[in-house]
Order: C-alpha cells, then structure tokens, then sequence
C-alpha cells in the first residue's frame, strides 16, 4: 500500500476509523457502508478502480474483537464472495426465499466455553495400572 493511499484514507475516514481498520483488517479502506447484519457487522463497498484492488472492493468490518468467519451470516457471506451481485437488504431473491420461521444465524462456537462437548457413557477398554502401596513390615504375599 502506498503512503499516497493511507493519506488518501485518512482524510476520508479519520485518523480513528484509520487506526480501527490497521489495527483489525491490516489495511485502511474508505467505502460507502451497504448494510449491516443482526450482530452489528457492517459491510461496505468501495467500486473505485483506482482505490481498492479488483476482487477485495467489498469488505466486513466486525463488531466483535474476536472476529472469524462464523459471524458473517450466509446472506451477507454470498455478497461479500461475489455470488451475489445485490447485497440482501436490496435482493429480492434474499427477502422471498427467508421463510419467516427461520431462526437467526448463530456462529460457531467451536473454540470457546460454550463449544459442545460430548461425554462418554462406555467403560474404558483399557484401564491404567494403579500401583498397590505396601506399609514396611508387612510380609509380602
């Protein structure tokens, strides 16, 4: 990135989005906002050719600090992969096909406290040797 860019983005945005986006992205980007999700994500897009690189003109910018993709519900997932070309607050296709019993999207918890974890009911095949202790004095068998 050049430093004509990052001066460039500054002044758009402000030195504290310009600091937020280097600190959680690795890069300062300026783009019109398209929409946000039910988490507080928020999405933009900048269609400059002369600003951003082809294939990385839409972006996420994640409400959470610890960010991955689970977040991103499948929606805003397909826009920002390019399988859609209108996001899902202006497609249509989107709004008819979400029935409204549909329960929301809940990212992954795998990793955290609240990941699932299955026990087991089955006896063990093996079992560890636990050493039988003697006092001294005692006559061995």
């Amino acid at each position: 990135m050049s430093f004509i860019r990052y001066v460039r983005n500054i002044r758009r945005t402000g030195i504290k989005q310009w600091w937020h986006q280097l600190q959680y992205i690795g890069d300062a980007k300026a783009g019109t906002l398209i929409g946000t999700d039910q988490f507080g994500n928020k999405y933009f897009e900048n269609l400059n050719p002369d600003d951003e690189v082809p294939g990385r003109h839409r972006w996420v910018d994640f409400t959470q600090h610890y960010n991955n993709a689970t977040q991103v519900p499948p929606e805003w997932r397909s826009w920002l992969s390019h399988i859609r070309l209108q996001p899902p607050t202006e497609d249509a296709v989107v709004q008819s096909l979400t029935p409204s019993w549909k329960a929301p999207w809940v990212e992954t918890l795998t990793g955290t406290r609240g990941a699932y974890r299955s026990y087991n009911t089955v006896k063990p095949k093996i079992n560890a040797w636990e050493p039988k202790v003697i006092t001294r004095g005692e006559a061995h068998p």
